[in-house]
């Protein structure tokens, strides 16, 4: 069934019979379960989006394969236009959803599976290329969610993967088979993927040559045989109990992008879904073009949520009394200054994209790092000003369950009134909403998705150029180029 609607993504998820557990227990529907219901609504918005006349042109593009309409979260970008309409459909998600709505991984997957297929067949002789293009034209055709699945548990931190007593630590393939490979191990943090139709292996990080069994692409359904989920805790989820709408702080949505553990355990997966074999001398670029695609994303998806955010403040502010003082004022422009300054550097590194030789364009990977870690500071400091302007009632509020009690409503109703002819209720559900995106998990997400801060810092620093600097100040100061240690 090709999925074209929010309402067939939901009935094909239905039909998934993939082994999903939370809490202990096998969760049968990822479309009604309280955990999972909320990241999944999320999800189908990007489906909804793509028939919806105002957003269709960002949420959908030709592809170069079939030149058949396609969703844009199964595009390989073609040119900037593309990479910047990427960031611009990643805001108006974020602003629509308050939360992660997960699909970015697997697009940023394809998008570094793809040129990198094409480089290893003109240096290796292999067909990796045209497999993946048979796949992904599958994937477009359906309309299916691919979850990418790169991070690796890694064990012990100190050695590599080849070095792990435990060598399931890092995923990697145990039989080499004719027909296909058995691969084993598990991926961590995988957003989206008890609602993905499909999970695309990527290895971790750059191999080595006695790494060879851990250097492997490939894709399998979520439902394959000895595939394994294990939804993650997160902060508060008990309140997405479906009675408990207002403590949830966003009900229809959730709070961030629903991680799980998936764990492959002897998973068989035919040849032709076989990307990458052993090939370890281009696991670094595989790795280094999937992290800039991924964090090239953050100022679009975070700012729309920067903009939630802001108008939850402005608004409780209004209806708390303090919308005139100058301070709020001057707090509520710092948070919108944070936002846009984050969203310009997704669209910079859009801006400065490039075509790989396989014609898919890569972002500018020095803009894309930059952008990440400003979402690590910028996210947090919107954070910490939101909290000091929502004031300490976050903190003590008593639940929905009082609020609707007989005996305790009118006094949760009195006490926690503010400007005159507005609902308490009103002042409680945004400050609720405001309270679960300042909470932990979802600041956790900004910090560490797509890899924590150091990994970008090394990154920024790799590409910082710093020889061409020292030549301009030199240049500058008068310092002839040629001049030596043994001149002066």
């Amino acid at each position: 069934m090709k999925i074209k609607t929010a309402q067939d993504y939901l009935k094909s998820l239905r039909k998934l019979n993939h082994k999903v557990y939370y809490k202990g227990k096998r969760i049968k529907d990822v479309t009604r379960h309280p955990a999972t219901a909320p990241h999944v609504r999320a999800a189908a918005l990007t489906y909804a989006l793509a028939s919806d006349p105002e957003y269709k042109e960002l949420a959908t593009a030709a592809s170069h394969l079939t030149g058949k309409t396609v969703s844009r979260f199964t595009h390989v970008h073609r040119n900037v236009e593309d990479l910047i309409k990427k960031v611009k459909l990643l805001r108006v998600l974020g602003q629509q959803t308050g939360s992660c709505f997960q699909r970015c991984v697997g697009l940023d997957g394809i998008n570094a599976v793809y040129s990198v297929t094409y480089e290893i067949d003109r240096k290796c002789g292999t067909d990796y290329f045209e497999r993946f293009k048979k796949w992904l034209a599958y994937i477009q055709e359906e309309n299916l969610m691919v979850v990418g699945a790169m991070t690796d548990p890694k064990g012990d931190r100190s050695k590599g993967p080849a070095e792990q007593v435990d060598p399931d630590q890092y995923l990697r393939i145990v039989e080499r088979r004719d027909d296909g490979l058995v691969i084993r191990g598990a991926k961590l943090h995988m957003t989206g993927g008890v609602n993905s139709h499909e999970i695309l292996i990527m290895p971790t990080t750059a191999m080595d040559e006695k790494s060879k069994d851990y250097a492997v692409v490939c894709a399998i359904p979520a439902d394959a045989p000895g595939v394994t989920m294990i939804f993650g805790r997160q902060a508060n989820d008990d309140r997405k109990d479906n009675r408990e709408r207002i403590d949830s702080g966003n009900p229809v949505f959730g709070g961030v992008g629903g991680e799980a553990v998936i764990a492959f355990e002897d998973v068989f997966v035919p040849r032709e879904r076989v990307f990458m074999n052993g090939e370890t001398e281009f696991t670094n670029a595989l790795v280094y073009r999937f992290a800039a695609h991924h964090r090239a994303n953050y100022g679009g998806c975070k700012t729309g949520l920067i903009d939630v955010l802001t108008g939850a403040v402005t608004y409780l502010a209004q209806i708390q009394g303090t919308a005139g003082a100058s301070h709020v004022r001057d707090k509520v422009t710092e948070m919108i200054h944070l936002g846009e300054t984050l969203y310009s550097s997704s669209i910079a590194c859009a801006a400065e994209g490039w075509p790989t030789p396989s014609g898919a364009y890569m972002v500018d990977t020095m803009l894309a790092n930059v952008g990440k870690h400003n979402a690590t500071r910028f996210h947090f400091e919107v954070a910490r000003l939101a909290a000091d302007l929502a004031g300490g009632f976050l903190a003590t509020l008593p639940s929905e369950y009082d609020l609707n009690s007989e005996e305790t409503g009118h006094l949760v109703k009195k006490y926690f009134s503010g400007v005159a002819g507005i609902h308490t209720e009103e002042r409680i559900k945004i400050g609720r909403l405001i309270e679960s995106m300042i909470g932990g998990t979802a600041l956790v997400e900004s910090m560490h998705g797509a890899g924590s801060p150091q990994a970008q810092r090394v990154m920024i620093f790799r590409e910082g150029d710093l020889d061409k600097k020292v030549k301009l100040a030199k240049a500058l100061a008068g310092i002839a180029p040629e001049r030596s240690r043994k001149d002066a």
